[in-house]
């Protein structure tokens, strides 16, 4: 679930912008496949997909936080900052 949880992190810092495209994505992390797709509701954005292994997952991502269900399981946790170019040629 931990595991889970972080791939669910990146997701949310990575494929979260704004004018996100409509459609199936993917990522592999520990060797787990995440595919999902991004839909709008309510002014949030929802993650739903499943992993290579069977799981499934739906979170929400409104007003900084991401709150959903993976596998069945209750989640809730701050969405990862977006960054913005300069802060990110920072590093």
């Amino acid at each position: 679930m931990s595991k889970f949880l972080f791939a669910a992190a990146a997701a949310v810092l990575t494929f979260t912008a704004p004018a996100a495209i409509a459609g199936e994505r993917s990522f592999t992390h520990e060797g787990v496949t995440y595919t999902y797709s991004i839909t709008t509701k309510d002014k949030a954005q929802v993650l739903a997909g499943r992993t290579s292994k069977g799981g499934e997952f739906r979170l929400n991502v409104k007003n900084g936080w991401v709150e959903g269900y993976v596998n069945g399981t209750r989640v809730s946790f701050r969405a990862p900052r977006e960054r913005t170019p300069a802060q990110i040629a920072a590093r």
